[in-house]
């Protein structure tokens, strides 16, 4: 058996928890659960897919639930500073002596599954599955909102039984995973569909929500869109503490999920609506006061999210009247190539910082994705540089607005430094 004595053995064992063998798909999920005793048939799910928009919607519907007295179980990913972010009870995340007691119970469970065969060995993400499945059980959560990790089809999570199935959003990313067309990532993010088990869509293109819906009619599913219950006018969705126009429609999905529950669960219109305007979600659109600066944090990492940074931008511009600082990195050259003509286009300096993961773009590759008129100056940093203690940022001047945009986990290293004394040293790339 592994070390599993200290925390920081447990996170060194969790993290070195990779798939090595040639069995994919959701089959040694299937097996960890079915040893686990099936602790995700105890408690009622939400489950929810989405290129984009899925984590905020979750937070949104957790908010919802809580708002009614409800207790809630949130599943998500990746976390951003703590490793417990990703399971939560009441929005209080999972401890560290938490992590530790589930991890030595769990490990226990997959090494006598691994005895039979070492390709049944649960991953790192299925480790963390199976975690939430068995917190929300012991827990006795009235709601389990349960986020996929990616896709939904093949996903460790798609082992649930939902009471209702969301798909927030359809767009191009992780297509070497997926699928290179809205289409095929739209079937592959149905499989969270069950039979006769309704559906909620977000805004989705025609073609993909063309092939949601004949998947939903095959399993006979009921599906109920954000258009049709609000119209194609944005301001007739729900309002909502999160900013942009696209978190109005995440509120509108949560919403709308919401009333097909309402009845079984006790939730009202007025109740959701209030809650939906008390929303917190880290590290979108996320504005913070630093000692003599404004930082605000959003994750953006593919087309779809490139043009909500457009759109932030473009208010943030004219509502102050100055072009921001730009921090950004990103993991992969495609992403960098969707995400410097936008930053360029609002920046009058952009900062240049690699996440600390081994797929982070390279310098020259992003430097090579902003447009050759860029007018302002371009920077190489580090996260440390810009960001050196508690409370400080470096960039831009006094009194001035600093955005730090791209991968989620740059995003999670600024928040780590800006908000922790310590390391915490937990944004291990795993998703």
């Amino acid at each position: 058996m592994p070390d599993l004595s200290t925390y920081a053995a447990v996170k060194d064992w969790l993290y070195s928890l990779k798939n090595t063998g040639a069995k994919y798909g959701i089959e040694r999920m299937r097996v960890f659960a079915d040893a686990l005793g099936h602790p995700e048939k105890r408690f009622p799910v939400i489950h929810v897919a989405g290129t984009n928009g899925k984590g905020s919607t979750c937070a949104m519907l957790e908010a919802i639930f809580r708002r009614h007295g409800r207790r809630t179980g949130l599943f998500t990913s990746p976390h951003l500073v703590h490793q417990g972010e990703r399971i939560q009870v009441d929005r209080d995340i999972l401890s560290h002596d938490e992590i530790v007691a589930y991890t030595r119970r769990l490990s226990v469970v997959a090494a006598e599954i691994a005895r039979s065969d070492p390709e049944l060995h649960p991953t790192f993400f299925e480790f963390m599955t199976g975690m939430a499945f068995l917190k929300f059980a012991e827990a006795a959560v009235d709601i389990g909102i349960i986020e996929t990790g990616l896709g939904g089809r093949r996903d460790s999570t798609n082992v649930v039984d939902p009471e209702v199935s969301v798909i927030t959003s359809i767009s191009l990313d992780h297509t070497e995973i997926l699928g290179d067309s809205v289409e095929v990532i739209a079937r592959e993010k149905a499989g969270i569909v069950k039979q006769g088990k309704p559906v909620v869509l977000g805004e989705l293109c025609p073609a993909a929500e063309a092939v949601i819906r004949d998947i939903a009619a095959e399993r006979g599913c009921d599906v109920h869109s954000i258009r049709e219950a609000f119209g194609d006018d944005p301001s007739r969705y729900p309002e909502t503490s999160l900013a942009g126009e696209f978190q109005r429609r995440n509120a509108a999905v949560a919403m709308l999920a919401a009333r097909l529950l309402a009845d079984r669960h006790g939730l009202t219109e007025v109740g959701a609506a209030e809650a939906l305007r008390g929303v917190h979600w880290a590290g979108r659109w996320d504005r913070y006061a630093l000692h003599d600066r404004t930082l605000i944090l959003d994750a953006t990492h593919n087309p779809e999210g490139a043009l909500q940074l457009q759109r932030n931008l473009h208010r943030l511009v004219e509502d102050t009247g100055r072009r921001p600082v730009v921090v950004a990195g990103v993991l992969g050259e495609r992403r960098a190539r969707g995400l410097f003509p936008v930053v360029a286009e609002f920046a009058h300096e952009i900062i240049l910082v690699r996440p600390q993961q081994a797929r982070a773009t390279a310098y020259a590759e992003m430097e090579a994705a902003i447009p050759a008129g860029f007018a302002g100056t371009v920077r190489r940093s580090t996260v440390r540089e810009v960001f050196p203690a508690v409370g400080l940022c470096t960039a831009g001047a006094p009194g001035g607005t600093v955005v730090a945009t791209g991968s989620i986990y740059l995003i999670g290293e600024i928040m780590e430094a800006v908000f922790h004394e310590v390391p915490v040293a937990e944004h291990v790339l795993q998703d």
